[in-house]
């Protein structure tokens, strides 16, 4: 008499690994890498099997090529990039990258505000402008675009649904609105700002005027707001969550996950938390 029951399993099991390997195959897994997060530099990487983006270009065009490499990504494959403002730490590489890769006529997804505020010089880019609001396609992703609060001239987060993954990029906020909340919401991966502690902030060493900037509504979040934010506003569904642009001054590693992990403890959830340290590339996340 054959064993029906182990049959069935023998079957359905079988059946799994061919699902898992169909889903390998066909490139259901959304590649994510922090090539850098702080004030002296800001890039990410995100690809799907068919679409490669970089959201940001603050490294130099060595650098930024350098960690491409070091993840085995090509700058010459990359579809855009996604630009969230023009202040130096997000763009100081931009133009070096377009020009060193010129052949491949890059697109440059930006705002119509932000645009003009890009010193371009001579360089002519293929720009893809757009409005605050609007919902993009690259490739096979959709890039919901949103309004952030920070002291640039029209600051944008970005939420990159590609192979039905969602992934949030929010960083340079000054407070988390509720209408940031609603877009993040059914986001696997999400990379959000913890730039300072505030005590540390007060007794440092910027000027008082810099340090009401920070404080700011239109400046950066502190560790006290992101917790906040994980306790009234997180999405329980995430399952990995970076906190980045730490100051390099104002804040440390070991407070900000600290912080972030007892937020997380009240809520009883547990995704991966990595904690972006300044000046090093993260590793590599498979969503």
């Amino acid at each position: 008499m054959p064993d029906l029951g182990r049959e069935w399993e023998f079957r359905n099991i079988s059946r799994i690994i061919v699902v898992i390997e169909l889903c390998l195959s066909e490139g259901l897994v959304v590649k994510v890498c922090v090539l850098a997060s702080g004030s002296s530099g800001n890039s990410v990487f995100i690809g799907t099997e068919h679409t490669r983006v970089l959201i940001d270009a603050g490294l130099s065009c060595k650098e930024t090529v350098a960690r491409l490499e070091a993840i085995g990504e090509r700058p010459e494959d990359l579809d855009a990039v996604l630009i969230t403002h023009e202040h130096c730490d997000h763009v100081s590489g931009l133009i070096p990258l377009l020009k060193k890769y010129k052949k491949y006529k890059l697109p440059v997804y930006t705002s119509w505000l932000t645009a003009p505020t890009i010193a371009w010089g001579d360089f002519e880019p293929r720009l893809e402008l757009f409005m605050a609001g609007e919902r993009l396609k690259i490739g096979d992703m959709q890039v919901d675009t949103f309004t952030i609060p920070h002291d640039s001239s029209d600051p944008v987060g970005f939420c990159i649904e590609g192979d039905g993954v969602r992934v949030g990029i929010v960083t340079d906020l000054g407070y988390m609105p509720d209408s940031i909340r609603f877009h993040l919401r059914g986001a696997e991966f999400l990379l959000l700002e913890s730039n300072h502690d505030l005590e540390m902030l007060k007794v440092g060493p910027y000027p008082w005027s810099v340090k009401q900037r920070v404080m700011g509504r239109n400046g950066h979040l502190s560790n006290d707001m992101v917790c906040d934010f994980i306790l009234e506003g997180l999405d329980g569904r995430l399952k990995t969550l970076v906190l980045g642009h730490l100051s390099e001054h104002n804040n440390h590693p070991a407070i900000v996950h600290m912080s972030a992990m007892q937020a997380l403890g009240h809520r009883s959830l547990s995704p991966n938390l990595v904690i972006s340290e300044p000046r090093i590339q993260s590793e590599v996340f498979t969503v």
